[in-house]
């Protein structure tokens, strides 16, 4: 019988003391931070405590497996097998009391964070949106039981940072690792929102003990397959429920002050800078605006992948176009951006990853809002009418419509109801609407994404 992955297997490295907290754990997590703080050269002194989001699937396959998990990166040359062990715990997010002991020990130095945009409950001008009933109904909770078991990232956080408090266990570090523009002072600013809700003398305690991080992740994930499972067993001998598929390349920009310590990053290729701002547009607006742009305009074409999508030179247009409109309004040297935009095309061509466009289709009403308006801003600023943000948006009114990709998206209800009706040009400006209110007005917008849809539309 085939041995399942467990640190009672030879060879298998042995769990690091827990230092770091991690909420939202999935492929992503594992490929990226989790393999970054394994490669660190102080990694025999930092071990991740990982919690689920949503779903309890990766804890079920984890835990048998004491957290190991093999990272499978797919090169041109062939596949390399690793196993990844800086998961010293992995618990479900219904694991509440768990995550209040780590957080109440002094021990734990750093809380990351990959919970997606969405996570974040921002409104549509990327503030917390502290009238929404789910916010209401846990700061009431919390009001009523710091330790009361909450389901949101703000709340956690909160009831975490009350439990650390309480401890007297001194200062923290929250790094966020998502898609976000400004991701450090966004964490903040929501945790802030919610603390003043639940206790009001929460915030300055906060502000005293409370670094809040910014980062800039990349390293391409596609979702795990039974054929992944079959190929680690096939190849290393032993069963692995969660290996997690990757690219070679993988880059990290982090800051900040991380006041109790953090691993070594920086000896495993991090890169340390005093403001990730221009990395984190350059990240947003080029790889993670094309994702958006393929995983709907592309899909609409019948294409399921990156790589499919990328070898279309109808969709690889629309996306140099996409680039050349973010581009103006970068500020990174031109001949480093000229470098970064090959790179990625031969990540994107890479026919071993197979990045499938339904998996970055998800979320797309806070993705679009952080990867796509920001171009589409600043172009209109300048006086143009950006056709390749034009394309973006106006495959995903075809996505919402049901064309392409499936729509997987829990924030989805209002573009959902706007493009409810037979008039093209009235489904663009809804939609425009929902992602930004107001900018449903912009007849020339409008135009040029109504035109895009009719071009689109099989």
């Amino acid at each position: 019988m085939t041995p399942r992955l467990s640190r009672a297997l030879p060879g298998t490295p042995a769990a690091p003391p827990v230092r770091i907290v991690h909420l939202g754990v999935g492929s992503f997590h594992r490929a990226h931070q989790a393999w970054f703080t394994a490669h660190a050269d102080d990694a025999a002194s930092w071990g991740i405590a990982a919690f689920t989001g949503r779903r309890p699937d990766v804890a079920d396959a984890l835990g048998p497996q004491d957290g190991l998990f093999t990272l499978l990166t797919r090169g041109a040359e062939g596949d390399a097998y690793e196993v990844v062990g800086s998961l010293a715990e992995v618990h479900p997010a219904s694991d509440h009391d768990r995550l209040l002991e780590l957080l109440a020990s002094p021990e734990v130095a750093l809380v990351t964070i990959t919970v997606t945009e969405v996570g974040y409950l921002l409104d549509a001008d990327g503030r917390f949106d502290a009238g929404r009933e789910v916010v209401r109904a846990e700061a009431a909770t919390l009001r009523a039981d710091p330790r009361a078991a909450v389901g949101t990232l703000p709340a956690r956080l909160v009831s975490g940072l009350l439990a650390r408090r309480a401890a007297g266990a001194g200062p923290l570090t929250v790094l966020s690792c998502d898609n976000l523009p400004h991701n450090g002072a966004v964490t903040a600013a929501v945790v802030g929102g919610l603390a003043g809700l639940v206790d009001t003398t929460l915030p300055a305690w906060v502000g005293a003990n409370v670094d809040f991080a910014s980062s800039v992740v990349d390293r391409i994930t596609p979702a795990t397959t039974d054929d992944d499972k079959r190929l680690v067993e096939r190849t290393q001998g032993y069963l692995d429920e969660a290996p997690v598929p990757t690219e070679p390349f993988a880059e990290w920009v982090v800051s900040g002050r991380f006041p109790s310590g953090r691993p070594r990053w920086e000896s495993a290729g991090a890169t340390l800078v005093e403001d990730v701002t221009p990395f984190e547009q350059r990240k947003l607006w080029l790889l993670n605006g094309a994702h958006s742009l393929l995983a709907y305009a592309a899909s609409a074409r019948g294409h399921a992948t990156v790589d499919e999508a990328v070898a279309d030179p109808v969709c690889r247009a629309w996306v140099e176009q996409l680039w050349d409109e973010a581009c103006r309004h970068l500020t990174l040297p031109a001949a480093e951006l000229d470098g970064y935009r090959a790179a990625l095309l031969e990540r994107f061509a890479n026919p071993r990853v197979r990045h499938r466009l339904a998996q970055v289709a998800a979320d797309g009403s806070s993705k679009l809002r952080v990867r796509v308006l920001p171009v589409l801003r600043a172009e209109r600023a300048a006086g143009n009418v950006p056709a390749g943000c034009a394309t973006a948006l106006a495959g995903w009114v075809l996505h919402l419509q049901g064309v392409g990709a499936p729509v997987t998206d829990p924030g989805a209800g209002p573009a959902l109801a706007a493009v409810a009706t037979n008039d093209p040009r009235a489904a663009v400006a809804g939609v425009l609407d929902v992602l930004a209110p107001g900018l449903g007005a912009d007849a020339p917008l409008v135009d040029a994404v109504a035109a895009r849809l009719s071009a689109l539309r099989p």
